[in-house]
């Protein structure tokens, strides 16, 4: 294939593929095989809506050399591989798609597709052990699980997946009958394991919910509605959604400005006071995070991304509109250092320094979360180790702070 073309291939694949919700951001990769020895790959840390031909990198299958001074992708020895691997595929998707995430923490392969999905994908898909990102650990686990099958899809433990196709439109096919094969593989566990007719995701979320609820130490918080905010200056903006914002000055959390006082001001007010390295504060109630909050623990992250963005450990606390001052406090004691803290029945507050990087956070914890809820229903599932998790968020912060992902 022409060099340019499958450039142009490439940025397209990316531009569909956000449209999907298959990949977000930077994160994941895509290739396209040009030749024998070649492919061209996305380009570490760039946003795939801004790519020009530029911006795609050609390598080498042999010794993952490249010319020019973009750097390509860290898991370009992932594509070579399997391209070494599977002489018939030509282009390759490195998705941290959601419900494949969810699948990748439990260390399991699924067999016995039928279907449609079969068609597209095989009888099964294996799943990789896991390796650091960017390490020849986790290429290593690719290559193993690949020679073990003969699928069209990998997933790769606490990651992600890896999709193949004969070219686009056959690998963007693979990973959308992965994300249909892993949700019916984890409703399958939620029905086997709660003797319920679950159909969907959300029904795993409420049996999940009902589990923690009939914990004999369930007590229930408060529950209030959620806001975002931004510093400006001496002031940040809070508001609900389609509400008039309050101006309210930072140093003495007075309004000074706007509609009325929410809730959760105080609250706002407190990280800002004490983290002066935030300036966007973004609240979710994203069902899988609201779960999450409700169990009122500390979640260990299942997923790479999880730990990078958010933090070794995600803690929780309880915030309550009654005694806004004392559990302010406490919310700010739990966030910490961290980029994310979960409020006891009420989802989660995510912060960053700039708004790119706050919807960023938000995004992981909503997967994150929606991970740890499958996670629930195996028992034996563990998350990332505590060294891997610390270093993952160690490098990110010193390397990796300044871009959307990888």
């Amino acid at each position: 294939m022409d060099i340019l073309e499958a450039k142009n291939i490439v940025i397209k694949a990316g531009h569909e593929l956000l449209k999907a919700g298959l990949i977000v951001r930077t994160w994941g990769n895509i290739s396209c095989r040009i030749s024998d020895t070649q492919f061209v790959i996305t380009p570490s840390g760039k946003a795939y809506d801004t790519l020009t031909p530029d911006d795609i990198v050609l390598v080498n299958i042999a010794d993952l050399s490249y010319d020019g001074d973009v750097k390509p992708s860290s898991e370009k020895g992932i594509h070579a591989s399997c391209y070494e691997l599977r002489p018939d595929i030509n282009f390759v998707i490195h998705t941290h798609q959601k419900n494949a995430s969810v699948v990748s923490t439990l260390g399991l392969d699924i067999n016995n597709i039928t279907g449609e999905e079969a068609e597209i994908i095989g009888t099964d898909v294996p799943c990789a052990t896991y390796g650091l990102p960017g390490q020849p650990k986790l290429r290593e686990g690719v290559i193993n699980a690949l020679k073990r099958s003969t699928s069209k899809a990998a997933i790769m433990k606490h990651h992600g997946a890896v999709c193949l196709g004969t070219d686009y439109e056959d690998a963007f096919a693979v990973a959308n009958a992965l994300e249909n094969v892993c949700e019916k593989f984890i409703v399958e566990r939620c029905c086997e394991v709660s003797g319920k007719a679950v159909e969907t995701f959300s029904g795993v979320v409420d049996y999940v919910t009902e589990v923690f609820k009939s914990d004999s130490k369930y007590k229930a918080a408060k529950e209030f509605v959620p806001c975002d905010s931004t510093r400006k200056g001496d002031c940040f903006f809070i508001g609900e959604k389609d509400k008039q914002c309050a101006i309210i000055d930072t140093k003495s959390g007075a309004l000074i400005g706007g509609g009325e006082i929410p809730d959760s001001a105080d609250m706002h007010w407190a990280i800002y006071k004490k983290r002066k390295d935030v300036n966007y504060i973004r609240h979710t109630k994203d069902e899988n995070v609201v779960a999450m909050s409700r169990k009122g623990k500390t979640m260990k992250p299942f997923l790479d991304d999880l730990a990078q963005l958010c933090g070794p450990v995600v803690k929780c606390a309880v915030f309550n509109p009654s005694d806004t001052l004392k559990t302010s406090k406490k919310v700010v004691k739990a966030l910490g250092k961290r980029n994310a803290v979960l409020i006891k029945d009420n989802g989660a507050v995510c912060v960053a320094g700039n708004q790119y990087d706050a919807e960023a956070v938000e995004i992981v914890m909503e997967k994150g979360c929606k991970t740890a809820v499958g996670a629930e229903l195996y028992a034996e599932t563990k998350p990332i180790g505590a060294f891997d998790a610390h270093l993952m968020n160690f490098i990110y912060k010193v390397k990796y702070s300044k871009k959307a992902g990888k």
